[in-house]
């Protein structure tokens, strides 16, 4: 359970196609789940590896870091493969992270569509294995999400932490012109 004022920053990339150069990734820092406070915003390569450090520049300028407890991310990657090194993020800001993905990432597939895309997918894989070990966790309703790190959650009008859901809506919006509705 969390404090009713906890600011937790959830981050989700938007809508794009693989011949884009740049996927739109949005940032939404929520109290708790149920107040949303700040929208923060950048870009990274589609299928490139700048995401990390993309993450760590918005961040750690954001003057709202002082007052975040946590960070949660919709899926290990954003823009096709531009993966996230959890691990390195973690040491360069200094607050826990999540990765929230609703289904079982096939880890054979993923590994198997590295190697057969990228020549650096050595160094890809290494950032998936250090997001650690993948862990399930119950919903209120019975359905299940599954998590890396540690096991806070803060879903309130889905089956996904309301700062995911609403970077994912804000994202999308902002590429198609509105959501969908559905995160």
């Amino acid at each position: 359970m969390f404090k009713s004022e906890i600011r937790i920053l959830g981050f989700d990339d938007s809508p794009f196609k693989r011949n884009d150069e740049k996927v739109l990734v949005v940032g939404v820092i929520y109290r708790g789940g149920s107040f949303l406070d700040v929208v923060l915003k950048t870009d990274v390569a589609v299928d490139g590896l700048d995401a990390t450090e993309k993450l760590v520049e918005l961040i750690n300028s954001s003057r709202h870091k002082p007052q975040l407890k946590v960070l949660m991310f919709d899926g290990i990657a954003f823009g096709g493969f531009n993966i996230i090194d959890i691990k390195q993020l973690n040491k360069k800001i200094h607050l826990p992270i999540i990765v929230i993905n609703r289904k079982y990432p096939d880890l054979d597939a993923v590994r198997k569509a590295l190697e057969n895309n990228f020549a650096d997918f050595k160094k890809r894989w290494k950032m998936i294995l250090n997001a650690g070990k993948i862990k399930v966790c119950e919903l209120r309703n019975l359905k299940k999400v599954h998590y890396q790190t540690i096991g806070l959650l803060s879903s309130t009008h889905s089956d996904i932490p309301e700062p995911l859901r609403v970077a994912h809506l804000i994202g999308t919006a902002m590429i198609k012109g509105e959501s969908n509705g559905r995160a």
